[in-house]
């Protein structure tokens, strides 16, 4: 509410890179041709046409101001100024995606190697991540769609004519919706798909285990403008075939009705020798493909060239077929929770401090030891680098384990992380929204149209979160470990997100609420989700009951004292979920 925080003040204080002053802070709005708030601009003269004091030299002075319009909290250049403009903004790099470029990912590999998992974790990673837009055509789905009845094993045998014949037709027709995806929108003008459209991403997910059907698509995709890869998937684990096989082929679409799971099972084995009888595993060398072996204990790769076909491989290398587990939790109400703020670094209030126990208790009783076996298992924990999340996660005890393999192993060890800290807010950071809305109205109304583009003046955006996510997620896909994470509002929404296939413009409204454990199990086809809430705040945390000492209620730090006789009346130190970051 400082007057200070002026909207001129903004503009005399300026941005300090030009890079922030070129960049906009929406990264769906059209920005204004030409931002010249970096620059210390004379004001319009109110008569006159000689030169002001503090003109540029060479600027003009009056004059040159006269041709300034004021447009929201920046100048811009009229038209006759600037008559041909840029019409696009560059994208952020969470934003950014391959812009006009299409890729197609073709999955080879027997049945049960982790083939679909693979295909749409790597979907929602570049959706996510990258901005292509993802799509995956599995085979399977096209056949259980068109055939009249279920296939048994029998079905699969690669020397029946018939057979083959029904099933190079399905084939056929998931190349076609494919390349239809690929190519739907491509009537547009390019300067106008420049707007809307980070590149598409298209995922063929069959066995394809013969050089002859690996030909085939080649051909059939070889005159059109795009990048083809081959992603082979190949397990030797026979434990990990076995699991795959029970997890993600028995309880299928294909095994809906069997009532005897033991026949499905051994339905799917047959099935699989089938494939085994004619599997020619990848050696074209003029193929560009990426060979997973054994789920990344060992890869390859062939003729990769260029910046997103080097993602993909970083985030195939990194996939597992094992269910980790992944915690989330908000910190403790912090004193800004309490007080309206955004922002800040704040310590926790009284109300933040018992959920920090309650969250110590948990890790200890539900996630440090195996359900079924009550044995200790490994876990991780990550906190971000702001006091309110070191403080929430400091009750987790660190005891040392032995592990399978004879290695000891620091329970929670805390990893302190940088990345996961919260939105900066920038200029705003540390006031209330309704402090924002009096003081810059403008930029108050520009995220309210755009929640996941707007970036706060010197600040951030969803999507600059998004970017600095990235090699986190990367890294959470490579542990087969349980892992907590203390975190923040904004940056927990991105990572429930990602996880539960969300797409990122839903992700800023996503609920992630105060004094409560997510839980997400990422399968094949979908995420688990369940939700512990560890501390219900009584009458005398919310402030009904009003003592005199360093224990009187309203949830309040004993730093925040002058606050402590409004507690009840503050409706954050009842709200759950304050507002919205």
């Amino acid at each position: 509410s400082d007057a200070g925080r002026s909207d001129a003040g903004r503009s005399d204080a300026g941005r300090s890179d030009a890079a922030e002053a070129a960049s906009p802070r929406s990264a769906d709005r059209r920005p204004s041709p030409l931002n010249l708030e970096h620059v210390n601009l004379p004001p319009r003269s109110s008569g006159g046409s000689g030169s002001k004091p503090g003109s540029r030299p060479g600027s003009g002075g009056a004059r040159s101001a006269d041709r300034m319009q004021r447009n929201t909290s920046s100048f811009v250049l009229d038209a006759e100024a600037n008559p041909t403009p840029q019409s696009v903004a560059p994208p952020v790099f969470g934003d950014l995606g391959n812009i006009g470029e299409k890729h197609v990912l073709v999955m080879v590999g027997l049945p049960a190697r982790g083939k679909t998992h693979m295909a749409k974790r790597l979907s929602q990673y570049l959706r996510f991540f990258h901005g292509a837009r993802t799509q995956v055509f599995n085979v399977g789905t096209y056949r259980r769609r068109m055939m009249s009845k279920k296939a048994d094993a029998q079905f699969f045998d690669q020397h029946d004519a018939r057979s083959e014949a029904l099933r190079k037709s399905f084939a056929r027709a998931a190349l076609k919706d494919m390349i239809d995806f690929l190519f739907q929108e491509d009537n547009v003008s390019y300067l106008e798909q420049r707007g809307f459209d980070s590149g598409r991403v298209a995922i063929y997910d069959a066995t394809n285990t013969t050089r002859s059907r690996r030909e085939w698509l080649r051909e059939q995709l070889d005159a059109l403008p795009l990048k083809l890869l081959f992603v082979e998937s190949v397990c030797t684990d026979e434990e990990i075939i076995e699991r795959n096989i029970w997890q993600a082929k028995v309880n299928n679409e294909d095994y809906q009705t069997e009532a005897d799971k033991r026949r499905a099972y051994d339905d799917f084995r047959a099935r699989i020798r089938k494939y085994e009888e004619v599997y020619e595993p990848m050696e074209e060398e003029h193929l560009s493909f990426i060979k997973l072996i054994n789920c990344g204990r060992r890869v390859e790769i062939n003729n990769i060239h260029g910046f997103l076909l080097g993602r993909i491989v970083q985030f195939l290398s990194n996939l597992h077929a094992t269910h980790q587990t992944i915690y989330l939790s908000r910190h403790g109400q912090s004193e800004y929770n309490f007080q309206g703020k955004i922002g800040g670094d704040s310590g926790l209030s009284l109300m933040g401090e018992k959920y920090a126990m309650r969250l110590g208790e948990y890790a200890d009783k539900q996630l440090s030891k195996d359900k079924e076996t009550g044995q200790p298992r490994p876990c991780r924990l990550w906190t971000s680098s702001l006091q309110r999340t070191i403080l929430t996660a400091r009750h987790i005890t660190h005891p040392k384990i032995k592990l399978e393999n004879g290695r000891e192993w620091t329970q929670f060890s805390p990893r302190v992380l940088r990345n996961l800290d919260e939105i900066y807010a920038g200029v705003c950071d540390g006031m209330t929204y309704e402090e924002i809305e009096a003081n810059y109205p403008e930029e108050f109304a520009l995220r309210r149209e755009n929640k996941l583009g707007y970036r706060y003046p010197r600040g951030e955006s969803y999507l600059d979160v998004i970017s600095r996510l990235d090699p986190l997620i990367q890294e959470l896909e490579s542990y087969q470990e349980p892992v907590l994470i203390v975190g923040h509002q904004g940056v927990l929404r991105l990572i429930y997100a990602y996880f539960m296939g969300m797409d990122r413009a839903d992700a800023c409204t996503a609920s992630i609420p105060l004094n409560t454990v997510i839980k997400l199990t990422p399968l094949t086809h979908t995420c688990e989700e369940e939700r512990d809430v560890l501390y219900q705040p009584s009458k005398h945390d919310l402030g009904a009951v009003v003592e005199e000492g360093d224990g009187a209620g309203g949830g309040v730090s004993p730093t925040a004292a002058e606050a402590r006789a409004a507690s009840f009346d503050n409706p954050f130190a009842m709200n759950t979920e304050p507002p919205s970051h």
